[in-house]
């Protein structure tokens, strides 16, 4: 009996539309619920660039992208074309006992991007297990035992990660933590140097540009905390798994403030878009405190973290990056959002900040100047603190199609991750939207506040299940 071919296209094109109703049944029902109540619940058949489409056509502007995998844009021709290139040269993969050629081409051009005393690469599979490796190689380098990171900061979920993450919205229910893992405000230089003068501390990891609310500090915070960590030992890690490879506009976020750190983390849009794709960069002492003999070579290692297909997508990335001007772009569009977001200010009492750098932006809203809005924002917050900022990403999507997200739990604010690739009609594109979205909003008795109190309902109906 002849063996039947596996056809992935029949099979995509035979079960399009069942997405939610396996997830469902399947996965995460409770995400489906919630995409379901915020109209998130679409079906997209195919993506390019900066968008996505679906089985009628219709076009959707992403600027969420992937939470910020996708700089490249969905789909890139060239970094397909390279893993196509990649599979019909049936390489060796994975061999494990060996050193890949492709891993260390691709080791070389990342040194190569950050350039001084990093040259230590170690590859792996995600932002959280790159942290992880961070985390482990600086206790070992310094024998001590202690993580220092910033409130409001986002470092991934699995246990380290997530014990430098800090928020209750994610660590409730999954205690204890990582013993030494602790926040200090964010901002606060003198709160930073009363923890690091017990001399107890291995590494102060920070995220350039905070994802969770795309937070900023003031210039001389970081300068002034490297020479704090470097005059008490301290390692000094930048966590760029959002920020790194272009997306504020230089290809590292540290290079606004011109740091040095010690060790830099890196995931997401080194990937391509298609194969996970993370790293940790440290210098060769620090990756040497940990493969400190012959028998401790691969003490810490990962199965899939150099596969070829991965290490194809990276060096594809960077090439894109670099030949399509797209770092450049990043700084050039970011400008102009920024620009055109904060004269919206003038005209939508609703905004009370517009902050950012390159193209990693949020837009915080406050309670605005009407008596009848004022009542209806009022009631919104009775029932949890971000309703009325996701009605705004709602509307964007349903009557504008362009996909945004809440930027942080308990904050009014939307975040936008635009693939590096967008242009000026994109950018007008959302801000046209925003203005339009954020108008209706000004008349309580509309069909965006109608939405806001189904919203309300099903806000107030899932704290009572409780």
């Amino acid at each position: 009996m002849a063996m039947k071919e596996f056809d992935i296209k029949s099979l995509i094109q035979s079960r399009f539309g069942e997405n939610y109703s396996l997830h469902e049944r399947y996965m995460n029902k409770t995400l489906v619920t919630v995409l379901r109540t915020i109209g998130f619940d679409k079906c997209y058949k195919s993506a390019k660039g900066a968008y996505l489409y679906d089985a009628d056509g219709n076009d959707y502007l992403d600027f969420l992208s992937g939470y910020g995998v996708f700089g490249m844009g969905r789909n890139n021709p060239t970094i397909a074309k390279a893993i196509k290139d990649a599979i019909d040269m049936d390489l060796p993969n994975m061999v494990q006992l060996d050193c890949a050629l492709l891993s260390g081409l691709l080791a070389e051009r990342v040194a190569n991007l950050l350039g001084g005393r990093l040259n230590a690469v170690f590859f792996c599979n995600s932002g959280t297990e790159a942290n992880e490796g961070a985390i482990k190689f600086a206790r070992a380098h310094t024998k001590r035992p202690r993580i220092l990171s910033l409130s409001s900061g986002y470092h991934g979920l699995s246990y380290g990660s997530l014990s430098l993450t800090v928020s209750p919205h994610f660590q409730d229910g999954y205690g204890p933590f990582l013993p030494g893992a602790m926040k200090v405000p964010y901002n606060d230089l003198e709160a930073l140097e009363a923890e690091l003068k017990k001399m107890d501390v291995a590494a102060f990891i920070f995220e350039p540009v905070q994802g969770k609310g795309v937070n900023i500090p003031s210039d001389d915070y970081f300068p002034k905390a490297q020479e704090l960590c470097r005059k008490y030992g301290t390692l000094f890690v930048a966590d760029e798994v959002q920020t790194g490879l272009g997306r504020t506009g230089k290809m590292f976020a540290f290079r606004h403030w011109n740091l040095d750190p010690d060790i830099v983390t890196l995931a997401k849009a080194l990937s391509g878009g298609y194969v996970p794709c993370a790293a940790f960069v440290t210098t060769r002492e620090i990756h040497q405190s940990s493969f400190s003999s012959l028998d401790r070579c691969v003490v810490h290692s990962t199965t899939f973290g150099r596969n070829n297909l991965a290490m194809v997508c990276g060096l594809a990335a960077i090439h894109v990056l670099e030949n399509e001007g797209l770092v450049e772009n990043c700084a050039k569009m970011g400008d102009l959002l920024l620009q055109k977001l904060n004269a919206l200010k003038e005209k939508h009492s609703y905004i009370k900040e517009v902050r950012g750098k390159g193209l990693m932006i949020a837009i915080e809203f406050k309670e605005p100047n009407g008596f009848g809005q004022k009542l209806a924002w009022k009631g919104l917050k009775v029932a949890n603190d971000a309703l009325f900022t996701q009605m705004i990403v709602t509307s964007l999507l349903d009557k504008h199609r362009i996909l945004t997200q809440v930027a942080s739990h308990g904050l009014d604010a939307i975040k936008i991750l635009p693939p590096f690739v967008i242009g000026e009609k994109e950018v007008d594109r959302f801000v046209n939207a925003l203005d339009d979205v954020l108008t209706n909003a000004a008349n309580v008795t509309g069909p965006l506040w109608k939405f806001g109190t189904r919203l309300l309902s099903a806000a107030m109906a899932n704290k009572k299940n409780k």
